[in-house]
């Protein structure tokens, strides 16, 4: 179980301590016996499920509405041109 917390903290990039490791290591043992558990269930009949719960469409219709006035909001920018926000460049 060792290696296999070393090997994803090296792979993220990530210096655990030893204590770190350890309890890394109990957590996802825990986690890997839990599943086991899952695993012995019987699901024949169970549809697959993406939610816990029915999930009904909240999004709205679209509508078209007015839009902020390009004149306003070109007036409070620090910088413009030619009808457009300027910015710095960031690319050298």
């Amino acid at each position: 179980m060792k290696m296999d917390i070393e090997k994803v903290a090296r792979l993220a990039r990530l210096e655990l301590s030893e204590e770190e490791k350890v309890t890394f290591g109990n957590q996802l043992e825990q986690i890997l016996t839990y599943m086991e558990q899952l695993n012995r269930l019987d699901t024949t009949g169970v549809e697959p499920t993406s939610h816990a719960i029915p999930v009904h469409n909240v999004f709205r219709e679209d509508e078209v509405k007015s839009s902020f006035p390009q004149e306003e909001a070109l007036a409070i920018a620090p910088d413009e041109e030619r009808g457009h926000f300027k910015v710095p460049r960031i690319i050298e």
